[in-house]
C-alpha cells in the first residue's frame, strides 16, 4: 500500500511514524552521544587511528583559539541560522563532534574554502576538505615538451 493511497488521517499519521531516516553514527556511537562527550573522551575513545601527539585531539594553542572561536560564532548566530565564517591556517586540525554545524574558512596557500561541517566529516582533516593544488589537465604537448618540437623553421 503507497502512501499517497491512504486517505484515514490516523493511518497516515502512523505510517508518518514508522517512516525512520538514517541517523548518524561515528563507531557505534550516535550523533547526540557524540555532542555530550568532552575532548578527553572523544580522544581516548573515537579518534584512536590518528597520530595524536598528545592526550587530547586539541593540543596546540592555535587549535584551543580555533575551537573557542567556532563556539563563539556558534553561541552569537541567531537560531537556524549559519554560524559567521572562521578563517584559519590549520590544516593538520582534526574534526572534532564539537565542530559539527561550524563553518570554516580554510587556506589552501591562495584563498580561503569555505566549508561547512558535516556530521560525516569527524574524524577527518581539514585539509581534506580544502584542495591546496590545482589538478592537471593535460593536452597537447608545446614547445620543450620534446626534443623534436625544439626545431621551429624560420621560413
Amino acid at each position: 500500500m503507497a502512501d499517497s493511497a491512504v486517505t484515514d488521517p490516523n493511518l497516515a499519521a502512523e505510517l508518518k511514524k514508522k517512516r525512520t531516516f538514517r541517523t548518524f553514527s561515528y563507531r557505534g556511537v550516535e550523533l547526540d552521544k557524540l555532542l555530550d562527550l568532552n575532548n578527553e573522551e572523544v580522544s581516548s575513545n573515537l579518534f584512536t587511528h590518528a597520530p595524536v601527539a598528545s592526550s587530547t585531539v586539541v593540543s596546540s594553542a592555535a587549535q584551543w583559539a580555533l575551537s573557542k572561536s567556532l563556539r563563539k560564532a556558534k553561541k552569537e548566530a541567531p537560531p537556524n541560522e549559519k554560524p559567521a565564517v572562521v578563517k584559519t591556517h590549520l590544516r593538520d586540525m582534526i574534526i572534532v563532534p564539537e565542530m559539527i554545524g561550524s563553518v570554516v574558512g580554510i587556506y589552501n596557500g591562495k584563498v580561503f574554502n569555505s566549508v561547512e561541517i558535516k556530521p560525516e566529516m569527524t574524524g577527518h582533516y581539514l585539509a581534506e576538505f580544502s584542495c591546496s593544488y590545482r589538478p592537471v589537465k593535460h593536452g597537447r604537448p608545446g614547445i620543450g615538451a620534446t626534443h623534436s618540437s625544439r626545431f621551429i623553421p624560420l621560413k
